[in-house]
């Protein structure tokens, strides 16, 4: 009897390890990735991607957690149609062969409660580079309107674009391109 009951609670205090484990689902109107390049030294400008889907999971007490991030690639926007197609052509995104961007978190990492990098495997073009996003700030708190858990944050890093093989018309265009990743969550 004596060990049933050690099982019983032990199977209850792993479920509830497991319960801190919390999922949250990214809300499309709220996270638009950024991507921002020199444009033949003049001006920085400014791109975003509209769509986007993905997941957050996050266990505060075990300081672990997992992002994993879809973009679709023809969902980018420039501000003008004729350059949405160009850069979404086989000098660029190539879109017709490659139609997603994907993100996959291989390390959260923490200082104290706080996120404050997100180390993973970003791929372009079925090209796949490490990348580090810093996590300049994140709250989690229950949302006003939604009534339910929502967590957001904001993230950059530095890419090349060669590296993704995109290197068209640098060094005029920049090669150094700065992502910028504005982030909202509902928990599942």
């Amino acid at each position: 009897m004596k060990r049933l009951v050690a099982l019983a609670l032990a199977a209850s205090l792993s479920s509830v390890a497991f319960a801190a484990s919390e999922t949250y689902v990214l809300d499309t109107n709220h996270t638009k990735p950024r991507f921002e390049y020199s444009h033949f030294g003049y001006s920085n400008q400014v791109s975003r991607f509209d769509t986007v889907k993905g997941t957050i999971t996050i266990d505060r007490a075990a300081k672990t957690g997992a992002v994993d991030v879809e973009i679709d690639a023809k969902s980018v926007d420039t501000g003008y149609a004729l350059f949405n197609e160009h850069i979404q052509g086989e000098d660029f995104f190539d879109t017709a062969k490659y139609p997603t961007i994907t993100f996959k978190s291989s390390k959260l990492k923490f200082e104290g409660d706080k996120v404050v990098a997100v180390e993973g495997n970003l791929t372009i073009k079925g090209i796949t580079k490490p990348v580090t996003l810093t996590v300049t700030s994140m709250m989690c708190m229950p949302h006003p309107m939604a009534k339910k858990d929502a967590c957001g944050a904001n993230a950059t890093a530095q890419v090349k674009r060669s590296d993704f093989n995109m290197a068209k018309y640098t060094p005029y265009v920049g090669d150094d391109v700065t992502l910028s990743i504005p982030v909202e969550s509902i928990k599942q």
